[in-house]
């Protein structure tokens, strides 16, 4: 492989959720940063997407979370192309902690050009097509899908299907203006930031659970994938609607199904897999059998990304 180096830093507190850990939001937003970097090595460097008024951006995200990371901790990112091709690249970046050199979360994006003011979609330069490689790679087993499934997106549900479905809301808000990039569209931060807030009042509507009340035990995801199939603005306002898609003895799939409220239509889909936390011993622990026979309740047939 050929990775380089696309960014350091270190998880600040502010960072941190609940859990104790780094936020799920904010391994998107170094990995987003990450990209641009990227961007540099294969031609398309700040000033000439600046000049030219282009985003490098990513269409669909499936994340890994092998270690957990908490404030302090010291990190770098290194990446590479998988794939070239002329509407889209194929993208790998994997975050590893600097003391233990352990691969502390994995990143496979498909990556597209887009005009930032319209976000239509452009054809990579053919000159960047071949700098890519330069910084050829591949996806290696850790980084590879397992509790998820790559298959082609599911056609876009709407805020009516996901309704009838009894899929429950989790989330209600406006964009802020501070959750935009220079073009006024929401940054892929803030879409897992918005399942990330969500997940609270999801397991206060599904189990009854307060989590600024239970100290001792919690949750954390293992994988996450997110279909990006809208453009939300600053003003526009958000729901969400969330579903059970599978549990096991130890870990339990949500559907996430992000729309526009004044239009219904989907801005984006999610997967993600999850487990049972000991917040105490900071290790994953079985699904307790009187959760689980509640969780299984829940399911909702054909829910996916």
């Amino acid at each position: 492989m050929s990775m380089q180096e696309i960014y350091r830093s270190s998880v600040q507190t502010w960072e941190s959720d609940q859990m104790g850990h780094m936020n799920v939001q904010f391994y998107l937003d170094k990995a987003q940063a990450g990209l641009a970097t990227l961007g540099h090595y294969i031609g398309l460097g700040p000033r000439l997407l600046k000049e030219k008024g282009w985003v490098l951006t990513a269409r669909d995200h499936h994340v890994r979370f092998l270690r957990e990371q908490r404030p302090g901790a010291p990190f770098f990112i290194r990446g590479g192309v998988v794939e070239a091709h002329a509407d889209h690249f194929v993208i790998y970046e994997e975050m590893v902690n600097t003391v233990s050199n352990d691969v502390a979360a994995t990143f496979r994006a498909e990556a597209v050009l887009v005009e930032g003011a319209t976000r239509k979609p452009l054809s990579f330069p053919k000159e960047a097509i071949a700098k890519a490689e330069e910084v050829k790679t591949e996806i290696p087993a850790h980084g590879a899908f397992r509790g998820l499934k790559m298959t082609p997106p599911r056609a876009a549900p709407t805020l009516a299907e996901a309704e009838k479905s009894g899929m429950i809301r989790t989330y209600m808000g406006e964009v802020m203006p501070d959750w935009c990039d220079a073009h006024g569209y929401m940054t892929k931060r803030h879409f897992m930031g918005v399942v990330s807030d969500s997940i609270p009042n999801l397991l206060a509507q599904t189990r009854g659970d307060d989590r600024s009340a239970n100290t001792k035990t919690g949750g954390a995801a293992l994988e996450y994938r997110f279909v990006y199939r809208g453009k939300p603005k600053e003003g526009d306002l958000l729901t969400l609607r969330s579903g059970l898609k599978t549990v096991t003895d130890k870990t339990y799939t949500w559907c996430h199904w992000l729309f526009d409220t004044e239009t219904g239509e989907a801005i984006a889909t999610a997967e993600a897999v999850a487990i049972a936390l000991d917040l105490e011993a900071r290790k994953s622990i079985p699904i307790p059998p009187e959760m689980k026979a509640q969780l299984e309740k829940l399911v909702i047939e054909g829910l996916g990304v």
